[in-house]
């Protein structure tokens, strides 16, 4: 296979630096570009058309989340994680609605960051586990709203529409566990776990694994 083409986006170049050095330590990382600001990573993206963009939220005078909005339209085919310091929730929330399908804190980047790149590069989404518990907390008062209003089911319905294998298959994937992590904590063939998510994801009417987290979040699966 060839390797995952990565966009490294941060104003500090000894953390571009950094991010190089852990990167390209892993033969299926390969480092195709660098920019230090909004202007430069468009630029950038637009010329290299790479798989992945590792983008800072913090840019200087310019907005990780402008170079989100802009993104697809210079390079759609690109994915892009974002690696910050930002702990709110808010930040998390802004950065999951303009199209990040990954987000690090910094603080977590030596054992989560080559996890998040990895995942995003086959189309999945992964989220600091340190900032689950910040976003559940963040949506207990939207998602009760939600529910109100009819948009969502209530976590009975959903659990009653799974069966209690599809429920722990469901919950393990929004935590972020891959099939082969899933089928070793069940006792479970790769295969097997594969066709519980096939059912997870029809029975719930859900077309990808985003939209199953976005689910497990409101409905408080991930709760310890």
């Amino acid at each position: 296979m060839s390797p995952v083409r990565i966009l490294l986006v941060d104003d500090h170049p000894v953390v571009r630096a950094g991010l190089r050095m852990l990167l390209e330590a892993d033969a299926t990382m390969a480092i195709v570009g660098e920019a230090g600001t909004t202007e430069e990573a468009l630029e950038q993206a637009a010329a290299l058309q790479p798989d992945l963009v590792l983008l800072d939220l913090g840019l200087g005078e310019g907005s990780g989340l402008d170079v989100l909005r802009s993104l697809p339209a210079v390079a759609p085919r690109a994915r892009a994680v974002v690696l910050t310091m930002h702990s709110d929730a808010d930040y998390l929330r802004a950065a999951l609605k303009e199209g990040a399908v990954g987000y690090v804190l910094k603080q977590s980047a030596d054992t989560d960051l080559l996890s998040a790149l990895r995942r995003a590069a086959v189309g999945d989404v992964f989220v600091d586990s340190h900032m689950t518990r910040v976003l559940l907390e963040d949506l207990v008062d939207g998602g009760t709203r939600q529910g109100s209003e009819g948009a969502a089911p209530s976590s009975r319905r959903v659990e009653d529409i799974l069966s209690d294998r599809e429920f722990q298959v469901a919950r393990l994937i929004a935590l972020g566990h891959t099939n082969k992590e899933i089928g070793q904590s069940l006792f479970l063939s790769v295969k097997t776990v594969e066709t519980y998510r096939a059912r997870v994801m029809t029975k719930l009417g859900l077309a990808n694994r985003a939209e199953l987290v976005r689910l497990a979040l409101r409905e408080g699966w991930l709760e310890e």
